[in-house]
């Protein structure tokens, strides 16, 4: 059910692409423009290509490969036609790929030279027939641009109601296999409305170097609705990054948190420093030490959006004017406008002022559920509110903390240890680049609380050092009983920090249940 909202995605596609057609839309990778004229003939091509190989609305539609525009032109004829878009992300296994691509019943994957190879084996492995096509013109698939029309005007109209899914996005799979969430058309309308309600997108060239198949994607309708560009990188390089402001390519930039740090570590970021007009981070959280390092670095432009997949990307946000009071820097933020937000027991009741609940949310924005797993569904939401797995608290004034994913909890002694507020008085030592920390094994406490540090260059701090700081501001509880030096934290494809991979090192199967 679409929960009273009527609006789509395809329209607003349609609207912004017939706004502006002669305006660059993408800046590819290589330094390729792309109108927005251009993009509407791709869909328009797109949409006769799926209907000439007798694929129907309602089928899922597959794509891998690495950021490029026409990854968008392909989920907006999906988006415009009703088909089910399912972007997988670059970095997943090829067994993750042939059991997402047979679960989510895929008539066609439409993949790049680049990861042609892995696309094939991945079909070969999922046990379903379906043809491949390609973007680029390469030996046995189908190029799927042969043919296009390039003085054509392109007539699109929307064709998926609000309810119809049009996204299969699929989780990580930190357990068992990835989880496929129906997204409705109406729900990626709202997300990108809300974008549009809670930022200045006016004319941007944003930068965005996370895969489309992901957060980044969520960005596109918002700044193609005002006229801007998306400039895409395939991949992080600060370095690049660096140059792109500089030539004046791109005013804004894209970033999960741990890119945000090593941007602020890159000896030329301060050739960039009053260029850019706002600096996007989520996906994960972030110091409050690096935030305020940031905002002393780049000025007032700081903004962070918190969501879920199950949710997209728009449940909380800390705007700009937040940024300025230090005391919120640890904060998510406060609700978009029309979101409703509750932290809940494990009963289903509101916890008191001040105390750690777990984040819910209701409305249109959520997703339609689990793609072919009821049960899951019905588990995920509590008398219509959605659980996000999420650990907060609310202060006076309303803004939002979350303590930690339910999952990374550390249960020490009979006592609840939450990572993020550890991670935050570490990452305050000026020596520090970033850290991580987990729960690991231990026979009198049950876990005992581990920090893994990565310093910055040419910096060293003794383990005794970072122990004591906690155990000042935080007290013996949350004090790390070790602490372990590395090069550089392990991260998903996504670029956040992987915290399985860290506990795989210290946990067995039969000892710890991570979900």
């Amino acid at each position: 059910m679409n929960r009273g909202f009527d609006s789509t995605m395809g329209e607003l596609i349609v609207t912004a692409l017939g706004r502006y057609p002669g305006r660059t839309a993408f800046l590819n990778p290589d330094g390729r423009p792309c109108s927005y004229r251009r993009v509407a003939q791709e869909i328009a091509h797109t949409q006769r290509w799926l209907a000439a190989q007798g694929i129907a609305a309602g089928e899922s539609v597959a794509q891998l490969c690495a950021n490029r525009s026409e990854i968008f032109s392909v989920m907006g004829a999906c988006y415009l036609g009703g088909y089910r878009s399912v972007a997988l992300s670059p970095t997943t296994s090829v067994e993750d790929l042939a059991y997402i691509l047979d679960h989510s019943e895929a008539r066609v994957l439409i993949t790049d030279r680049l990861h042609l190879a892995r696309a094939s084996q991945a079909v070969a492995a999922c046990g379903r027939e379906l043809a491949i096509a390609c973007h680029d013109a390469e030996p046995g698939p189908a190029h799927l641009w042969e043919g296009l029309d390039e003085e054509a005007a392109p007539q699109l109209v929307n064709r998926a109601a609000a309810d119809d899914i049009v996204r299969l996005i699929y989780t990580g799979g930190t357990t068992g296999r990835p989880k496929g969430v129906m997204g409705s058309s109406g729900s990626l309308a709202l997300n990108a409305m809300l974008r549009m309600a809670g930022h200045d997108w006016s004319g941007m060239r944003l930068l965005c170097s996370t895969p489309l198949s992901h957060a980044a994607g969520a960005m596109i309708v918002p700044v193609l609705w005002h006229g801007g560009t998306i400039v895409m990188q395939d991949g992080f390089d600060p370095a690049r990054l660096i140059e792109q402001v500089l030539r004046g390519e791109a005013d804004a930039i894209y970033v999960v948190p741990t890119m945000l740090y090593r941007l602020l570590d890159h000896p030329r970021v301060g050739e960039i420093a009053g260029r850019l007009r706002m600096i996007m981070y989520g996906a994960a959280p972030a110091s409050p030490a690096r935030l305020r390092e940031a905002r002393e670095r780049f000025g007032p432009i700081l903004t962070q959006h918190y969501g879920l997949t199950e949710a997209p990307s728009t449940i909380l946000n800390l705007n700009e004017a937040d940024h300025q009071d230090d005391t919120l820097l640890a904060s998510a933020g406060k609700p978009y406008p029309g979101i409703a937000v509750q932290l809940l027991d494990p009963q289903g009741r509101v916890v008191a002022p001040g105390e750690v609940g777990e984040i819910c949310v209701r409305g249109p924005l959520l997703m339609s559920g689990y793609w072919k797993d009821p049960e899951l569904t019905q588990r995920s939401f509590v008398d219509g509110w959605l659980r996000s797995g999420d650990l907060a608290y609310q202060d006076p004034r309303g803004y939002y903390y979350i303590v930690d994913r339910a999952k990374d909890m550390i249960v020490s002694g009979g006592f609840n240890v939450y990572p993020k507020e550890v991670e935050d008085v570490i990452a305050q030592h000026p020596a520090v680049a970033a850290v991580a920390v987990i729960g690991v094994p231990d026979p009198l406490w049950g876990e005992a609380v581990k920090a893994i540090v990565v310093c910055r260059a040419g910096e060293q701090v003794q383990a005794r050092t970072l122990v004591e700081l906690v155990r000042a501001r935080k007290g013996p509880v949350m004090a790390p009983k070790s602490v372990d030096f590395v090069a550089e934290l392990p991260q998903t494809g996504l670029g956040k920090v992987d915290k399985k991979a860290l506990r795989s090192r210290y946990w067995t199967d039969t000892t710890r249940s991570v979900n």
